[in-house]
């Protein structure tokens, strides 16, 4: 997912963490589906029976989500590409003992955010969750989820500030404004954060 780089982080609670990002743990036979799927990319009909093959196997593994995530987002097909990312939250949820809602998930820092492998996927495929409403139109849920992760990323571990200067640039844009540029924004930190206007609202505030 590359500006908002969501391709890495689908993974689920049934298996360790670290191996699910890096791919490990595949039976052989889904990871020979999912190499011919990869060989398979200018043939979509064809990758996406080796996909499904993979699937029926190993409906939960973190490297099936991925690889169909990519199938999708690289396909073009972003609405499809947003229900994986939306499976991978409940999965992510699950594992760090949240509420399966992203919604409903208490607006505090999540400890680890630099380092702990779960919560870093989590707050990952909430920034390509916000990015892909963004890209299909719903710039409300983008702004809901990015106001999720000040909450939780508070100093920007995943870079979501950077988005959340996009999303307001765009909606000054269909405000009529003739701003072109967004808040100057560091690399990384919670200054990143403080340099974003106040207008972020609050998920679920209307």
């Amino acid at each position: 997912m590359d500006a908002v780089d969501t391709r890495g982080v689908l993974a689920t609670a049934d298996v360790d963490f670290d191996d699910a990002v890096l791919g490990h743990g595949l039976p052989p036979e889904v990871e020979l589906a999912l190499r011919d799927a990869g060989a398979l990319r200018d043939d979509p009909p064809r990758a996406m029976a080796a996909l499904m093959r993979a699937r029926s196997l190993e409906p939960d593994h973190p490297a099936v989500l991925i690889a169909f995530y990519r199938y999708y987002f690289y396909g073009h097909h972003l609405r499809l590409a947003r229900t994986v990312a939306c499976e991978a939250l409940v999965v992510g949820a699950r594992t760090l003992g949240l509420p399966l809602l992203w919604r409903e998930v208490p607006e505090q820092p999540l400890p680890g955010a630099a380092d702990h492998v779960a919560t870093r996927f989590y707050l990952w495929v909430l920034k390509g969750y916000a990015y892909l409403s963004l890209r299909l139109g719903d710039p409300d849920e983008a702004r809901d989820a990015l106001a999720k992760l000040r909450a939780l990323d508070p100093e920007d571990r995943v870079g979501a500030a950077l988005l959340e200067a996009v999303r307001q640039r765009r909606e000054r844009h269909a405000g009529g404004s003739d701003e072109d540029e967004g808040p100057a924004l560091p690399v990384f930190g919670a200054a990143a954060w403080a340099r974003v206007s106040e207008t972020i609202r609050p998920s679920g505030t209307v």
